[in-house]
């Protein structure tokens, strides 16, 4: 193979050498490379002088990188579109050795074709892939990037970790976006307790503070739902606040809180209720105190 690779190569360095119109492709690949550059240089200070939001603007900027790359590679691809066809029988054996070393790079593209194709995410949402979960900072042809949002699926907090994931991840894993709704999400906890606690004095008072933080939003809510539910085509959500009970084991129970809430607010609304919830009682019951 090494032999087979070294004179396709060096016949191609020939073809090229030989070639008449050498001069003129690159010519053409310099001037497109310089009108990419500028349109990047022009547009991007148009996006920083005229979009107020940061986040905005960070998409807006991102997507250009993107966008701009993209016609870059199909530029090349246009001007040296006639010399490849010349050459293509000499690059065969090149194309295979190619595609072998450098596999993971085409599973990295193939993956944000596939990620950008069924719109999974967007800069800015929370996502799990595997054990990785964050919010999505950056994303290009290779590489994802997010702040880690952890430890565990239940925590609603940044880690303080960048993560960055390679695409070839979306190629083959499923996806979880918990920002699908975008401005409102049904957000849910779990509070464990004990069969002989006093549980149902919680479960009361748990309903009570999850109506108490989703009522000044709660009608919004109930509009946003309504739409997404339209746009999409599903069936409307309850979105009134409520707690379940879910049995772990005989001697354990979880009661389940699930209440509107801000997409940025999770965290912080969560952790209002349960201090809440506990500052004025304990809920061991009676029957344990005895003993």
């Amino acid at each position: 193979m090494p032999d087979v690779l070294q004179s396709a190569f060096n016949a191609l360095l020939e073809e090229l050498q030989n070639s008449e119109s050498l001069i003129r492709l690159m010519i053409s690949t310099l001037l497109l490379i310089l009108v990419i550059a500028t349109s990047r240089f022009v547009l991007r200070r148009f996006i920083r002088r005229n979009i107020q939001s940061s986040e905005m603007r960070r998409r807006w900027l991102i997507q250009l990188r993107n966008i701009l790359l993209i016609v870059l590679v199909l530029g090349l691809v246009v001007i040296w579109g006639h010399e490849l066809r010349t050459f293509a029988l000499s690059m065969v054996a090149i194309a295979v050795a190619l595609v072998i070393a450098t596999k993971e790079l085409i599973l990295c593209v193939s993956g944000a074709l596939i990620k950008g194709g069924a719109r999974s995410f967007n800069i800015g949402d929370r996502i799990q892939v595997k054990e990785f979960r964050g919010d999505v900072i950056d994303q290009n042809l290779l590489t994802t990037t997010i702040l880690e949002v952890g430890p565990g699926k239940s925590m609603q907090q940044r880690s303080g970790r960048l993560i960055v994931l390679p695409n070839s991840l979306f190629a083959s894993e499923a996806v979880i976006n918990e920002s699908y709704s975008q401005e409102f999400v049904l957000h849910t906890f779990s509070v464990p307790f004990l069969r002989e606690h006093d549980w149902r004095v919680a479960q009361q008072k748990l309903l009570q503070l999850a109506q108490k933080y989703s009522e000044p939003y709660l009608d919004q809510a109930k509009r946003h739902f309504a739409r997404l539910s339209y746009r999409t085509g599903l069936e409307q959500p309850v979105v009134d606040p409520r707690v379940t009970i879910q049995l772990h084991c005989a001697e354990e129970l979880h009661l389940i809180v699930r209440l509107p809430t801000k997409e940025h607010d999770r965290n912080q609304t969560e952790q209002a209720i349960l201090v809440e919830l506990f500052a004025e009682q304990d809920f061991i019951g009676d029957s344990v105190l005895k003993r």
